[in-house]
């Protein structure tokens, strides 16, 4: 896909955008009076420290949980910036909003559709894994549409275009210039929202492995095998940027791409130029 000698990641932030490259995060802010604010640090993630958190699967775990606690820290910082000020996340904060947005995450994608799954049928086989994976699907893309009728949420939707449009045009070895980045999609295949739709995927397939019909075992045993079901969605994620011609792999990205329609937006020229500064900071 490129001949960069790494790849860059990133997350749309409140009028913001952040960018990873393999040493370092950095995040770009329009504040409310116009000027571009930004902040950077060093970045070593855990899977260099040791072999063992870079077994595959075990390196998906890893990665996939610090970043959302880089990521919780990022949107924090955003927010302080229109709020005009420029206040550190504490650990305590950090592990409370870790904890609500994981309980969350549990009460919509695996409680709610196991239970939706219950109403509508009482087979405990194949039937039932279906409708509860379908209705995790449709939870899921129902979510991301119903927030992108905020008018704050459908900005960090642009900005979310933006981060990918400015990656693409790195990608390409272009200039960083908003009339570049224009040329390139909103659409990437390495977005977040591909992996939580392999995610979908890859859990229908594992919680199907549990067979106990009492809710308060089924239930927990769902929840424990999650990091499992995140550290085979990231190898699969992964093996699809490497062999993106694959046609198993493609079929299983569509989704992903489906829904990024939702969930990225045309930006701004003044957004691009937010999500130029932030790659240009990682770099």
């Amino acid at each position: 896909m490129t001949d960069k000698p790494f790849s860059v990641g990133g997350q749309a932030l409140i009028e913001g955008v952040m960018m990873k490259t393999p040493h370092k995060v950095a995040a770009a802010a329009r504040t409310p009076d116009g000027k571009i604010v930004r902040t950077k640090k060093r970045y070593v993630t855990r899977t260099e420290r040791s072999w063992f958190y870079r077994l595959p699967i075990i390196r998906g775990i890893v990665s996939l949980g610090e970043m959302l606690v880089v990521g919780i820290k990022m949107l924090n910082w955003s927010a302080d910036q229109q709020a005009g000020t420029n206040e550190k996340m504490s650990a305590w904060e950090t592990s409370v909003a870790l904890i609500l947005s994981l309980g969350l995450t549990v009460a919509l994608f695996i409680i709610a559709p196991y239970w939706l799954a219950r109403l509508l049928t009482e087979t405990r086989g194949t039937v039932f894994n279906l409708v509860d994976g379908l209705a995790r699907i449709v939870i899921f893309v129902a979510y991301v549409w119903a927030i992108g009728l905020f008018s704050d949420v459908k900005r960090m939707y642009q900005y979310h275009g933006a981060e990918h449009m400015t990656v693409h045009c790195h990608e390409a070895g272009k200039a960083l210039k908003p009339e570049n980045v224009r040329k390139y999609s909103p659409v990437h295949p390495r977005c977040g929202t591909s992996l939580l739709m392999f995610v979908i995927i890859v859990s229908i397939l594992i919680f199907s492995l549990v067979k106990d019909p009492r809710w308060y075992v089924n239930v927990p045993l769902r929840v424990m095998l999650v990091p499992i079901v995140a550290g085979i969605s990231y190898e699969l994620l992964k093996l699809s940027a490497r062999w993106p011609r694959n046609l198993i792999l493609r079929w299983m990205m569509l989704p992903g791409l489906w829904v990024q329609k939702i969930t990225t937006k045309v930006p701004a020229k003044d957004q691009i130029q937010v999500a130029i500064v932030a790659l240009e900071e990682a770099l």
